[in-house]
């Protein structure tokens, strides 16, 4: 895609990302340095994001400087950029213009044909399986992620986001913060809708209210038959077994070692669907991602749903959902993004189509308010592995004073006690205290997953030695 429209007005322009280390930030920063701005950033953690930022010739300063920002820049934040940042204070007092992550991406995704994928749960691997399929049938888009999208051997890089020639564009649509609804999406799909994010949203109707909004500014709206489409006026329905009368239907799943495979009945026509990947919530994404290109394909020139379909036979998974990091002492070590019973509860099970002597599950609860909310269910999902070990909360951007004083992780290795009686349940505080005791844990034919979206991906890197 030629930049054109919203996107030429890059060439030249200045950006200053607050916090550019960040998955769905880097991303942006990466697609508007491709298209000629000028891209300068901070962040206070090193990470993969920041590498690949160094490697497309950008230059991300480690810290927070008000003498980082450029007088003439357009600053762009994240809801998680508080108002005492000291370079978001500089800007302001300066009059420079602040832009929230979700306003330059809908400048961005103004110039083509919008998939924006929501949803409370599959958004990344969605969003990945749309882009995925695109590529590997010779179709060009430009995408935007939230996790890295392994390569291709010579079709791309691994990454999280591209601008390609195509007209079409992939991106997640956040509802973290309501920052969703200022999309305006060709085709808006919704995976699902639960009650995550406790601290901005007040209850499950305005969380429901708000996907609505959502579907509403969608030219066509994707989601689950039954009753999720019918209270958001979804023109397009999708289903895995259940049926309810869905417009794109995944039926005869039989999961196998490492993946699935099932047929997919749509208005085009019907074909069989392999997977790489395991678990029957990779088949609902799946299939999410193979309707919403019915949707997009619709009198256009993307290629046949059932070539694109087969193509999902390589996608390879996303970094950190269920990514397979490696093996010690014959036993294999996985690690997942999961911060939600739901997503756990997902994961294990998936895990457990695989061949296993015992399942052992790690998780670091994300959040404080989360943590407060969730605790007995999160105990429930954990209750799925033979033995569960439990840090303490990652807190990102929370604290735990006023409401969330004195939460603290314990609470789910509590619950989970409880939902699993006679189960080895360990409570391990710290990342260090988990690798001294895991480290010598593991034997022959164990999985171990750690699950959650802090940095606990690093046990799990420190625990492989044989890739």
């Amino acid at each position: 895609m030629t930049p054109q429209g919203s996107t030429a007005t890059l060439r030249g322009r200045r950006l200053h990302f607050i916090a550019i280390g960040g998955a769905g930030m880097s991303g942006l920063a990466l697609v508007c340095h491709g298209l000629g701005a000028d891209v300068s950033g901070s962040d206070s953690a090193d990470s993969t994001y920041m590498e690949r930022l160094r490697a497309a010739g950008l230059e991300p300063r480690l810290g927070h400087d008000a003498e980082l920002v450029p007088a003439d820049a357009d600053v762009v934040v994240s809801t998680a950029i508080g108002e005492d940042n000291v370079e978001l204070r500089r800007a302001r007092a300066r009059g420079q213009r602040i832009l929230h992550r979700s306003e330059l991406l809908a400048e961005l995704t103004g110039a083509g044909r919008l998939i924006a994928v929501a949803g409370a749960h599959g958004k990344t691997t969605t969003a990945g399986m749309i882009t995925h399929a695109l590529r590997a049938t010779g179709a060009d888009p430009a995408f935007v992620l939230g996790g890295e999208l392994p390569g291709d051997g010579d079709r791309a890089a691994a990454g999280n986001a591209g601008w390609g020639e195509g007209g079409v564009i992939i991106a997640e649509a956040d509802e973290s913060d309501g920052s969703f609804l200022r999309l305006s999406p060709e085709v808006g799909l919704v995976t699902n809708v639960e009650l995550d994010h406790h601290s901005h949203w007040s209850g499950e109707a305005e969380l429901w209210a708000a996907f609505a909004s959502f579907c509403g500014r969608s030219r066509t709206a994707v989601a689950e038959a039954g009753e999720p489409a019918r209270r958001l006026g979804a023109a397009l329905t999708f289903s895995v077994d259940a049926g309810d009368g869905a417009d794109i239907l995944a039926t005869r799943i039989e999961a196998n070692a490492g993946g699935s495979t099932f047929e997919l009945r749509a208005p085009s026509g019907s074909c069989e669907v392999r997977l790489g990947v395991p678990g029957r919530h990779n088949v609902a994404n799946a299939t999410a991602a193979l309707a919403a290109l019915e949707a997009a394909g619709a009198g256009s020139c993307l290629p046949p749903l059932g070539e694109l379909a087969r193509a999902l036979a390589g996608f390879p998974g996303m970094a950190r959902r269920l990514e397979r990091k490696g093996g010690r002492s014959g036993a294999l070590v996985f690690d997942d993004y999961a911060h939600h019973p739901t997503e756990v509860a997902a994961a294990l099970a998936a895990l457990r189509e695989l061949p296993h002597r015992r399942l052992i599950a790690v998780f670091q609860p994300h959040l404080y308010s989360r943590t407060k909310a969730l605790a007995p269910r999160f105990g429930r999902a954990l209750a799925a592995a033979d033995v569960i070990a439990v840090l303490e909360v990652y807190p990102a951007r929370e604290k735990p004073v006023g409401e969330l004083a004195g939460v603290s992780g314990i609470s789910v290795a509590q619950a989970a006690a409880s939902a699993a009686p006679g189960r080895r349940v360990l409570w391990l505080r710290q990342l260090e205290t988990a690798y001294e005791i895991l480290a010598d844990e593991l034997a022959e034919g164990d999985l171990l997953v750690t699950i959650g979206a802090g940095d606990v991906v690093k046990l799990a890197d420190r625990l492989v030695v044989d890739r």
